[in-house]
């Protein structure tokens, strides 16, 4: 019986991440890397165009990230398969990233016949997440933050000005002082700058 290969789209903004693991799998006589990208805007297309199996994404990518990317795919191309493979082992990643419809969630310090048992098994079907990260996650909870709390959070990463902010969101300055108060009490955190950190840190944002 002939072995079936199974077709590999690689999502990586780093080059010798995308080499290293594209040499790695290729080492393996039932897997084909058969398209690379450089950011999430470009998954997509690139699955229209290579018709991979399994799409091995990061999370930390310009343009659309890996979980938007994810969910993007998963609604263009429902049979693909996507497998999160990424430096940011978050708990909150891990939920958003299934969420968004991945069939699996590893991290890139994974040994290369592990990351390749879980491509086979995120193709047959089955779900693959790191051990460690899948308990983190059932003590960390969903994000407290409310979609536009976390909008905003997410605005405040550069440290701009509220009225900037409220520019960029098309809401009042007082709406977003508002809501950024709401999201430093809910994170615990002292300021909206010690708040961002906290929820990147956590994956809610």
């Amino acid at each position: 019986m002939t072995e079936q290969t199974i077709r590999l789209l690689l999502a990586d903004d780093q080059a010798l991440v995308r080499g290293a693991l594209s040499a790695l799998l290729g080492l393996e006589r039932d897997l084909e890397v058969v398209a690379e990208v450089s950011s999430g805007d470009q998954v997509v297309e690139a699955v229209r165009e290579h018709r991979p199996d399994v799409a091995l994404l990061d999370v930390e990518m310009p343009g659309l990230d890996g979980i938007e990317a994810t969910a993007a795919l998963r609604k263009a191309f429902p049979d693909v398969r996507v497998l999160i493979v990424t430096t940011f082992g978050r708990p909150g990643f891990l939920r958003r990233a299934m969420q968004a419809g991945a069939s699996g969630f590893v991290v890139k310090d994974t040994p290369a016949a592990q990351l390749a048992d879980a491509v086979r098994r995120v193709h047959a079907g089955l779900r693959v997440v790191d051990p460690v990260l899948a308990t983190e996650s059932l003590f960390a909870g969903e994000s407290p933050l409310t979609a536009r709390e976390t909008e905003v959070l997410r605005s405040a990463r550069g440290g701009a000005a509220v009225s900037a902010m409220a520019k960029e969101l098309f809401l009042s300055e007082g709406t977003v002082r508002n809501h950024l108060s709401a999201a430093i009490g809910k994170t615990g955190a002292a300021n909206r700058t010690e708040a961002v950190t906290i929820a990147e840190g956590n994956g809610w944002l």
